[in-house]
Formats: C-alpha cells, structure tokens, sequence
C-alpha cells in the first residue's frame, strides 16, 4: 500500500534552510560549478554545519514520539526540497543522517524550483532562502517563508519548540492591514471595532498553525495519561497590534479552535526585545522592519505575502545569502 501524507504535518525544506552553505556558496561564487561539484564530493563525508532552521526542524521531528507508533507512522514528515541535482546532493543527505534526523524523502530538481510540488506533497509549510521560489509559492496560495540569515537559537538541553507568530499577514490574510497601509491608525482601530465579531480570513500559515494545534491536542492527551508528563511545544503570537484591535484577533484564533500560549500585543514596541527573552525557535512575520531586529537575536522568516510586501524588494534586500545550485535549493 503507497505510504500516505494525509493527515500528516508536513513540512518541505530546501538545504539552504536547513545548514549553513556559506563555505561550499564561497567556492561556487570563486570558482564556478564544476570547482563546486569536485569540492562537494571531496567533502562528501564532512558533514555541513547547522543552519537556521536545524533547531526548528530537529524538535518538530522529535514530536513524532507523540506517535502510538513513532517509527512506522510518524505524525511529522520532513521532505527535502531542492534545486541540486541528486549528485551534489548527496552531501546534503549524507549530514542529514550524521545528524541522525529521520528526514528519508527527498526531491532533486537539477535547477528547477520544486515548489509546485507542494499541493502533490500535501505541505503546511515550505521554507527555503531563495526569494523568488518564495514569493512565487505565496502567489499560487502555498504556505511558504523565506529563511533568513539569523542567530540561531538551540537549547541543547531539552526538546521544547518555541514557535513566534506575527498575525495579519502570517497567520491570517491582509485585509485589516490594508486598512493600516491606506488610512491612519485611527481608522485601522475604527475598522477592528465594527468587525470584531467577524471572524479573519485565513492567511498563508493559518493551515499550518492547524496542524500545530493536532500536536498540541495530542501533548494534552499524552499529559492525562501521564501526569508527569511536559508539554513541549509553545506557541506565541508577537504582534503590533494593541488595544482595542486585539479582541478581533483573539476571537479569530477562539473561532477556529487555534491554541496559543502567549499574545504580546506590542502597538508598536519593538518585537525584536520581546523575542530576544522569548527566544522561540523560529518566528515568522510579513514585514521587514520587524525582521531585521528580530533576526539579530532569533531565528526568523519573511513571509512577503499582501499588501506591505507589495513591491516584491524587501524579501530580497534583506536575503544575504549566495545563489549557489545548494545555496538556492
């Protein structure tokens, strides 16, 4: 019987998100492609250093415990995305199992960008570093952010997943926030008022943010069962909004039946000094001015999705990483 996806959390991620390809880009930019085929294979065996999304992606995977048969029927699956072709990909695969992470599917498309096959793959959330593959996928309707170069935030002591949210633009569409971007803070207010009631529609990672809440349904299963037991995932949302535009937002979240932890209603104090004791291990937000200080102290991802993001630069501006066949994948 063909192993199925549904009813899964899956999550599809290029190399460049999850290790550090800086060395291997350096070769690509100096010396061209067949130097980085030859370098790659020279170090095949040497496993690529942890990049952005490593933490993110090694707890989620370790949920699969949640699992009454974690091995044979993982609630998570992990699905390597790339531009590479599957020879300078081995590397990839090679520091996948050095790190011991069941991440066993892969997909190499020798310069191609595999994001159309997100649909096929049944994925809540794509993250890569190549900026068009990104915003191409958001404008198709697909859950996917951009990864930047951040600190990077792992606790090697336990197994918690910290998981930050930004709310319009992220977690539901851009409708309130075009409001904002074409009148004044006043109106925004006004326009939260008179729609408190209505209930958001979904934005790019709504979907994803679903599936988080089916782990978290299962934690409180597992932690009836045992009382002893932690829950491990930790979902906040950090957003600009205040009072009284918040009590849309937490009815929303109510509506659908979403689970978050912590809401830091900011109105306009900077997220990055919240996040930086918060410390979750990605954060996920639409607007760049809010990225560029969050990605100086945790992991962060650009979602350029609606109306802030409208002239496609700011994705791009702040993506310092090379584009190289591995780096783009």
């Amino acid at each position: 019987m063909p192993f199925s996806l549904d009813g899964r959390l899956v999550v599809g991620i290029a190399s460049s998100a999850m290790f550090d390809l800086r060395e291997s880009d350096t070769v690509f930019q100096s010396s061209g492609e067949e130097e980085y085929r030859q370098f790659q294979e020279a170090h095949l065996n040497d496993p690529l250093p942890k990049g952005v999304s490593f933490s993110f992606i090694k707890r989620l995977l370790s949920l699969n415990d949640l699992s009454s048969d974690p091995t044979g029927d993982p609630l998570v699956e992990v699905i390597l995305l790339s531009r590479n072709d599957p020879d300078t990909g081995l590397r990839v695969m090679k520091s996948i199992e050095h790190y011991e992470l069941p991440i066993t599917r892969a997909i190499f498309m020798q310069g191609k960008s595999p994001y159309k096959y997100i649909p096929a793959l049944n994925i809540s959330l794509f993250l890569s570093s190549n900026p068009p593959d990104i915003r191409e996928a958001l404008a198709l309707g697909f859950p996917a952010g951009l990864v930047l170069e951040s600190t990077i935030v792992d606790d090697d002591d336990d197994l918690d997943l910290r998981i930050a949210f930004d709310f319009d633009g992220v977690i539901v569409d851009d409708a309130s926030e075009r409001v904002m971007q074409e009148g004044t803070l006043s109106d925004f207010h006004a326009h939260e008022r008179r729609n408190v009631t209505t209930t958001h529609d979904p934005g790019p990672l709504q979907i994803f943010l679903s599936e988080i809440k089916k782990l978290q349904l299962l934690e409180e299963s597992r932690k009836r069962l045992d009382a002893s037991y932690r829950n491990r995932i930790h979902v906040a949302v950090v957003t600009a909004r205040n009072a009284p535009s918040h009590e849309r937002a937490v009815t929303t979240l109510k509506n659908w039946g979403l689970m978050v932890n912590d809401a830091f209603f900011l109105g306009g104090i900077e997220k990055a000094k919240v996040l930086g004791v918060l410390r979750p291990h990605i954060f996920f937000d639409d607007q760049a001015t809010h990225l560029g200080p969050a990605a100086s102290v945790v992991p962060s991802v650009h979602i350029p999705f609606g109306i802030t993001n409208a002239s496609g630069a700011t994705s791009t501006n702040m993506n310092s990483l090379g584009k190289s066949p591995e780096e783009a994948a």
